[in-house]
Formats: structure tokens, C-alpha cells, sequence
């Protein structure tokens, strides 16, 4: 089966999961810039959810640069990652809204969200391999994946954390977003070999 298909139907998606996300910063309520002090931890919290998606939907690009083909596990392992990352808009709803923003539970269900959806990304990648072989350019690329399997630990303990000091998860959550900022060249570099 080719690829383009999958590709074109999960950046659309990501394109929509984008668009709820804006369309839910509240408009502020006056037209002076003090007006906008109140709306900081929402802008802040769509920033941070942003900046994630985006790092899914390039990570997502360029693992599908080194795919020569998918078949229907692959296709249901997309779909798990694009249900994960569905959930982004209302996560960052919760956590964003101003009283919330340091609350126990919007921090610990945003934390669940970005573990699932990381989880989801790696059984994407797993299912990927095994249909290419541990030889292919795609495993030589993907390698030990110790950016990934990282982050999982370190949404784990922001979860933990969170039933303490919320603001330590909030804290973790931008810190493994900051890891992932700094593009991952793996793949790039193994399809330049």
C-alpha cells in the first residue's frame, strides 16, 4: 500500500487539531493591553500545545520520508496516534483556563495525554519496523530512539510530580518539548547515506 494517502489524511488532521486549539483562545474583554494579562496562562498553555503538535507532525514527516510502505497495522497505528493527539484541544483547554493553570488534575490528565501519545508514536514506529526489517534504512535511523523512551520517563515523573507541586509537571511537560525542539537528524542523515 502507498504511503501518500496516510500522510495527506494525518497532516490534515494535525491541520484540524491546530485550528481547534486557536479557535479556543478567548478573545480579550477590552481593547488595552491589560486586557491581555488575564489570558496568559491560556496563551501560554496553546503555545506549549503547539509547539508539541508540531514536533508531532514533523517527527511524523520525516519518519514517513524513510517508509517505502505501510499496510493496515500501520494504518491503525496512525490512527491510535492521531486519536492521542486529537485530544490536545481539550487538554490545553483544561490546563490553559486561569484559575486551572496550577491545578492538580489538568496538569496530571495533560501529562497522561503527552505520555499516550508518545506511547502511541513509538507503536507506530515498532509496527513500522517490523514491516521493514532490521535491516532497512528506517531501523538504522530510528536506532535506540533514547530521545523518545526519555520523554516518557520524564512525562511520567511531571505526572507524579503534579500531585505535589503542579507547576513541576508544567515545568517537565516544556522541558521535554525544549529536548525535542532541537531537530532529530537520524533519519535525514541515514537517508543521505
Amino acid at each position: 500500500m502507498h504511503k501518500g494517502r496516510l500522510e495527506a489524511f494525518s497532516d490534515g488532521v494535525i491541520a484540524i487539531i491546530i485550528t481547534i486549539m486557536v479557535l479556543e483562545l478567548q478573545v480579550p474583554k477590552g481593547a488595552d493591553p491589560h486586557a491581555l494579562r488575564g489570558l496568559l496562562h491560556e496563551f501560554l498553555t496553546y503555545a506549549l500545545s503547539f509547539l508539541y503538535v508540531g514536533i508531532y507532525w514533523n517527527n511524523h514527516h520525516h519518519l514517513f520520508q524513510a517508509v517505502q510502505h505501510v499496510r493496515g497495522a500501520v494504518l491503525w497505528a496512525n490512527l491510535h496516534l492521531l486519536f492521542w493527539l486529537s485530544l490536545f484541544p481539550f487538554v490545553t483547554g483544561w490546563l490553559g483556563l486561569g484559575e486551572e493553570y496550577l491545578s492538580t488534575w489538568p496538569v496530571v490528565i495533560y501529562g497522561g495525554v503527552l505520555i499516550m501519545a508518545a506511547i502511541a508514536y513509538y507503536v507506530l514506529v515498532r509496527v513500522l519496523l517490523v514491516g521493514h526489517g532490521p535491516g532497512s534504512a528506517l531501523a538504522r535511523a530510528i536506532g535506540s530512539d533514547f530521545k523518545g523512551k526519555t520523554s516518557v520517563v520524564i512525562y511520567a515523573v511531571g505526572i507524579a510530580l503534579a500531585f505535589y507541586r503542579p507547576w513541576l509537571g508544567n515545568a517537565l511537560y516544556f522541558m521535554v518539548a525544549l529536548i525535542w525542539l532541537c531537530p532529530d537528524r537520524r533519519i535525514e542523515k541515514t537517508l543521505a547515506q
